[in-house]
């Protein structure tokens, strides 16, 4: 059995002519004369262009690998007996009582009116184009959104002194679009890499733009390699390898200048390069942050073997670092290699299990364990409740990536259409979006006359994550668990041996064996 599909995928635009060997993905007749429609046809044209998922841009890509074990391998435990948190009143445990509010901090004072946050919105044109509608849509819902790497060395009209960032226009209208509608729940970070860091973006956004949060960077699910984007222009190539990243192929090679000329070329490739992590240095960079001036310093870190696992909590312990973020292979992009996004790293299920155990032994020995949070492939409230329970009482957060986005997406979709439809019948745009909406009448009367400054998209975003809590709360209630804090591992249970072997949760048919045995043999 084969869980990977290679060779052929919607997010390479390739296919296959006939049904193809289930290992190497080439069809099982290969026949001289095709056009060659699979990666392998497309890459003897377009060589590496065929790598990276298509359009870029305009996508987010998700791997299609169907792992072993994932979350659908446990089940939520519901119980018909007593409550959590509230008196176990028929009358009082209702699931609207239940509270979804968390926080995040080494002193908890970041509160989040609700546990999820974003994905690093950040230097792909995706996260540009609907940056105002993700920010915002995570203001007026009070969750965290983060602003990713690149940002500053991207902006193509920032300004330098002494090869450090001076003035980036793109990085300030971030920080301002979130901050008109920031209410003190949540918050914004800035993500740093290592480009980011030599240009001198930290001090830049703390200093400068007077930002909290910072946030360093060891790597993400999707890859094990620095950022990248595509570059649609010679001058902008150029212009990147001027500042200092890596840009393929060389826009200074008078040959690959002739290329791209002729059509042989049509785009060129940014790269970030590889963090190397050290103790002492990730140390002084964490003191560094918050001598100039960081109230909070996070660290994401990505889906990398278990002996990067262990460094990640143990320097995030010793740091007393405010957020750990923990991204697991299985997740997306707005732009990775695509055969790395499928073929590499720890699965969410598997590192949170890891994630779990290393706790747990700091813990015992009285560390300090920075809050949690659980991304990769999350995007349902059944998600949400199976990644806190799984990784109790350590996880606080879930940053949902692709989710946030796609609802920001359709959210100005829709509103687009409906402001094109209102206007051509002379009707108020304002009203159309209060009956496009589900929430448009509650975010009406909450904000007056600003609701009409509000994106299509953030209501959107706003809307989406009004259902998540809806239907965490229902979760809870079935639970009896009616606040976060109360959600424990004896609140999942394992659907397969394998699932149960690999997280510690019992096995559905072993589950709660003491308490039936007491029940049963009970005079």
């Amino acid at each position: 059995m084969s869980f990977s599909k290679p060779n052929r995928s919607a997010a390479t635009l390739t296919t296959t002519r006939v049904t193809p060997a289930p290992g190497s993905g080439i069809c099982v007749t290969c026949v001289d004369g095709c056009e060659g429609p699979c990666e392998i046809g497309r890459s003897a044209l377009k060589g590496r262009e065929v790598i990276y998922p298509l359009p870029f841009g305009k996508i987010t890509a998700g791997s299609e690998k169907d792992y072993p074990v994932d979350f659908s391998h446990f089940n939520i435990q519901g119980t018909a007996v007593g409550a959590v948190g509230i008196e176990a009143d028929s009358d009082k445990a209702t699931f609207p009582a239940v509270d979804t509010t968390t926080t995040v901090g080494a002193d908890n004072s970041i509160k989040l009116k609700f546990p999820v946050f974003t994905g690093a919105v950040g230097s792909t044109d995706i996260a540009r184009i609907n940056w105002d509608e993700v920010a915002i849509g995570a203001a007026i819902s009070g969750v965290l959104v983060v602003v990713g790497e690149n940002v500053c060395g991207m902006d193509p009209n920032a300004e330098f002194s002494n090869g450090k960032i001076a003035k980036s226009p793109e990085m300030e209208r971030r920080v301002d679009s979130y901050r008109k509608w920031y209410d003190g729940h949540g918050g914004i970070i800035i993500q740093a890499n290592v480009e980011d860091t030599k240009l001198g973006v930290p001090e830049y956004v703390i200093e400068k733009l007077g930002v909290e949060i910072f946030e360093l960077k060891w790597g993400q699910g999707a890859k094990d390699i620095g950022g990248e984007v595509k570059l649609p222009s010679i001058e902008r190539a150029l212009q990147l390898k001027e500042r200092g990243y890596i840009v393929l192929p060389d826009p200074t090679n008078p040959a690959v200048q002739k290329a791209f000329k002729s059509g042989g070329i049509t785009e060129f490739e940014r790269h970030s390069r590889l963090g190397m992590v050290d103790e002492d240095n990730f140390y002084k960079s964490v003191e560094k942050l918050r001598s100039v001036g960081a109230k909070y310093v996070t660290l994401k870190t990505g889906a990398y073997r278990p002996a990067d696992l262990a460094r990640a909590i143990k320097y995030a312990s010793n740091a007393k670092i405010d957020l750990l973020t923990i991204d697991g292979a299985g997740g997306g992009t707005g732009m990775s290699p695509w055969r790395m996004m499928n073929e590499w790293g720890i699965p969410t299920v598997q590192l949170e299990c890891l994630t779990y155990r290393m706790c747990q032994r700091l813990a015992s020995k009285g560390a300090y364990i920075p809050p949690i949070a659980i991304a990769g492939g999350l995007s349902l409230e059944d998600h949400l409740f199976k990644a806190i329970a799984l990784g109790a009482p350590y996880v606080k957060a879930i940053c949902l990536g692709r989710a946030i986005l796609t609802a920001a997406m359709v959210g100005k979709t829709h509103g687009k259409l409906m402001a094109e439809k209102m206007e051509l019948e002379g009707e108020d745009v304002e009203e159309g979006y209060i009956r496009l909406f589900a929430v448009g009448s509650e975010l009406k009367e909450r904000f007056g006359k600003d609701f009409s400054k509000l994106p299509a998209g953030a209501i959107g975003l706003y809307s989406y994550i009004d259902r998540l809590k809806q239907g965490l709360q229902q979760f809870m209630a079935g639970a009896r668990k009616f606040a976060l804090k109360y959600i424990d591992r004896n609140d999942i249970v394992a659907l397969t041996k394998d699932s149960a072997e690999i997280s510690g949760i019992p096995y559905v048919m072993d589950s709660d064996a003491e308490e039936v045995d007491k029940i049963l043999t009970a005079s």
